[in-house]
Formats: structure tokens, C-alpha cells, sequence
């Protein structure tokens, strides 16, 4: 059995505001996400479960057309294929677990997140 820390994970740099560190396992992806202030995460959605928690900082976020803040220690549940999006109101860290896998992210699919 393999110990990782955040410290071991190296980081993929999304964009100039943007890093994310993940670990994926056969039925499970755990991410960190580094939000600068302003980012944006352009609307989205996808087939995975997703529970994303904000560990610090504060996003503006949108699901399923509803708006609403998350600030440290808040927790929402995005069920598989609804549209959401955010903008990181400060610098944020983002933790964030999907189930199943995220493939896409293994194979590059994750313009969204690349602001391309």
C-alpha cells in the first residue's frame, strides 16, 4: 500500500489561477484543487457522483441553476450530469471526490478547467 501526501502529488498547472492535485483510484478520484482569486470554472457537467468541500477561501458556485457562496468548511453534493461552474471570490483550496473515476482527466479531456 502506497502513503501519499499533497506535498508528494505534483501539481497540474490549469491555467494561471488554477493547479489541481489528484489520486485516482480503480473507482474513485480525490482531488485538491488551488483556486487564485477570480478564476472561473466554466459550466460543466459530467457522468461522476461529486462531493466538492471548500478547505479555505470562498467560491461563488453555480449547480443545477441555483447560485450560492461555500466558505471553509462547507460541502455540497452535485449528483452525475448537472450542470455547475464556479469563481473562486478569493484564493480557495478545493477538495473535491468523484466516483467513478475521472477518466477524462487521465486522458486530457478537462478543457473546461484549462479555460481553452
Amino acid at each position: 500500500m502506497d502513503i501519499y501526501t499533497w506535498d508528494t502529488i505534483k501539481e497540474d498547472v490549469l491555467s494561471p489561477t488554477a493547479g489541481r492535485k489528484a489520486l485516482h483510484g480503480q473507482m474513485i478520484t480525490l482531488a485538491r484543487f488551488r483556486f487564485d482569486k477570480g478564476n472561473k470554472v466554466a459550466m460543466h457537467h459530467h457522468p461522476n457522483d461529486q462531493i466538492t468541500t471548500v478547505q479555505s477561501g470562498s467560491i461563488k458556485m453555480v449547480c443545477g441553476g441555483e447560485e450560492f457562496i461555500l466558505k471553509a468548511g462547507d460541502m455540497v453534493h452535485v449528483p452525475p450530469d448537472v450542470p455547475h461552474g464556479n469563481e473562486a471570490l478569493e484564493d480557495s483550496v478545493i477538495i473535491e471526490i468523484f466516483s467513478p473515476v475521472r477518466q477524462d482527466w487521465i486522458t486530457g479531456d478537462d478543457s473546461y478547467l484549462r479555460q481553452k
